[in-house]
């Protein structure tokens, strides 16, 4: 279990405390709006109303004591940056930061801020690889060259073995699963057979995930 603060309580803010709740951590969360602070408290218990601009406020958070911080505001991208130097100033481990552009991504990154997420954009270009590319069912982004791909079975492979095929060898990409009628299959024995009614969970290159599901 780790304990977050999430500042903001919009519906990335709202949506990420509540995930982060089902998957077991604790999150505190901060919120200037009265009324949203109100409509998210069937969702979060621990919410204090407050401006996270404001030094004093932010340091009787005790931000240092959260294993992650998350600056979940909108597009107020000036508000995001004083926030994320405050934060790192007031000895914040780990920060998380929304941003709409790649230069604000640059400038949050130099001032503090060790990851950053374009919330939309994200999303985006995670349902334009999963609906939009040929035999690609789902995706996970590690970095800006590897992924976690569910991808169709390709024809070539049809009927012959991982071994036989010496997938990674051949095409420097890991088979981590088979998924098999909804069931996930993980770490497949070498010499499981390839067939139509399956899916490969791989990861590998953007590159080459794209060579292989042509």
């Amino acid at each position: 279990m780790k304990s977050v603060l999430v500042i903001g309580l919009g519906r990335f803010g709202k949506h990420m405390s509540q995930k982060l709740i089902e998957e077991g951590n604790e999150v505190f969360a901060i919120e200037k709006n009265e009324e949203i602070a109100d409509s998210s408290i069937d969702i979060i218990d621990n919410i204090q109303i407050g401006d996270a601009r404001n030094e004093v406020f932010l340091k009787s958070i005790g931000v240092g004591n959260f294993d992650i911080c998350v600056i979940a505001i909108g597009d107020d991208f000036q508000s995001t940056l004083e926030i994320t130097v405050l934060l790192k100033d007031l000895g914040a481990k780990f920060i998380i930061a929304r941003a709409s552009k790649d230069v604000h991504k640059k400038l949050l990154l130099r001032n503090g801020a060790d990851y950053v997420v374009y919330a939309e954009r994200d999303m985006a270009e995670k349902l334009a690889i999963k609906f939009g590319a040929k035999n690609i069912f789902d995706y996970i982004e590690l970095n800006e060259e590897y992924g976690i791909y569910e991808i169709a079975v390709p024809s070539s492979w049809k009927g012959k073995s991982i071994i036989e095929q010496s997938i990674r060898n051949k095409y420097n990409i890991s088979i981590l699963a088979i998924k098999k009628y909804g069931k996930i299959y993980p770490m497949p024995d070498p010499n499981h057979i390839f067939s139509n009614d399956e899916s490969l969970m791989v990861m590998g290159s953007h590159n080459v995930i794209k060579k292989i599901t042509k």
